[in-house]
């Protein structure tokens, strides 16, 4: 699977085009997600929802996977802990392949905030565990 056919997968996703994201890399166990923080995107104390960086996590560690197993993948369990509060500009989800089996994947994703300066920061780490639902040919 090559970065065009992975964002016309994301692009068929509806919550994906509410949420504005956008791959911004993709290839060899790796693949990076971004989302604009705006202000319908965060929590009554001002902070991305948990919920927007959960799906950056998830979405991210299939994305990975896909790398190396190619299309046809869901997520079937990931867990994720929350460092700190994430604001800033963008939220930026890095994820990584860990392991890739036959049936599964293991990812391993960083989810960050980038400031209005560039500067970012850790804000929750993931785990996920990725099933390979159709094969490659």
């Amino acid at each position: 699977m090559d970065l065009d056919l992975a964002r016309k997968i994301l692009a068929e996703q509806p919550f994906s085009r509410l949420l504005g994201a956008r791959l911004t890399a993709f290839g060899d166990g790796e693949a990076t997600l971004e989302v604009d923080i705006r202000p319908e995107l965060l929590q009554q104390y001002g902070f991305v929802h948990g919920g927007v960086v959960s799906y950056a996590a998830d979405n991210t560690l299939t994305l990975a996977a896909g790398t190396v197993v190619g299309p046809g993948l869901i997520t079937s369990g990931f867990t994720i802990d929350y460092l700190r509060p994430a604001t800033g500009e963008v939220l930026r989800a890095h994820a990584e392949v860990v392991r890739a089996g036959r049936t599964r994947v293991v990812c391993r994703c960083d989810v960050s905030t980038v400031s209005v300066d560039g500067d970012e920061t850790l804000c929750a780490v993931a785990q996920g565990n990725i099933a390979v639902i159709e094969s490659k040919g």
